[in-house]
């Protein structure tokens, strides 16, 4: 059974950072690809980054390109994202994501296959 629990969320300042932690279970990284995607109050969800099971490559979204980084540790079956330069449009649910495909699937149709419950972002100007 695939379990995803995110931690790390809070209360940051514009321009600050912050690092987002995913726990999982049920699958290894080798066989799903990983990711995070957030949703702002009024606004439609959004894949921002994700690493690929099949290349193994990082993929982001034009949003966080350059601030945000993905990561993750095998060894721990946890996957992090480490965000910097955050601002008050970075505000958010983020919530941490596994999926099938192994592909690049910040923009597949319905969103990936496997979600987390959501951690709280908040970044105050």
């Amino acid at each position: 059974q695939v379990q995803l629990v995110e931690s790390g969320g809070g209360l940051v300042q514009a321009g600050g950072s912050l690092t987002l932690s995913c726990e999982a279970s049920g699958f290894t990284f080798d066989n799903h690809g990983i990711g995070w995607f957030r949703q702002a109050p009024g606004k439609e969800r959004e894949g921002i980054a994700c690493i690929s099971s099949w290349d193994g490559r990082a993929y982001y979204s034009d949003s966080v390109k350059g601030r945000f980084t993905i990561s993750s540790d095998n060894a721990k079956n946890t996957f992090y994202l480490h965000m910097s330069g955050l601002k008050p449009a970075d505000t958010a649910v983020y919530y941490c994501t596994a999926d099938t495909t192994g592909l690049n699937f910040l923009k597949k149709p319905y969103g990936p296959d496997y979600w987390g419950r959501g951690t709280q972002v908040t970044v105050s100007s």
